[in-house]
């Protein structure tokens, strides 16, 4: 596969995700995956205690904030 091939493959799936979700959508998948990215995964693969304990309490943040906004 060329890199002109997955540049464009990229840019047709990232325009269906646009059609689909809309630009708020989108900006809420990208707020998302970030958050997974910065808080989750450290909490899970990180070597060092303190990083692990320091993600947990902010993830612990993040969801009682979001429980708060959205009783379930």
């Amino acid at each position: 596969m060329s890199t002109e091939t997955r540049t464009e493959t990229s840019a047709t799936l990232l325009s269906e995700v646009l059609d689909v979700l809309g630009p708020v959508g989108l900006l809420v998948l990208v707020a998302a995956l970030l958050v997974f990215v910065g808080v989750v995964l450290p909490t899970i693969w990180s070597r060092h205690a303190y990083r692990r304990t320091a993600a947990r309490s902010t993830m612990n943040t993040l969801l009682k904030a979001v429980k708060r906004l959205y009783p379930f």
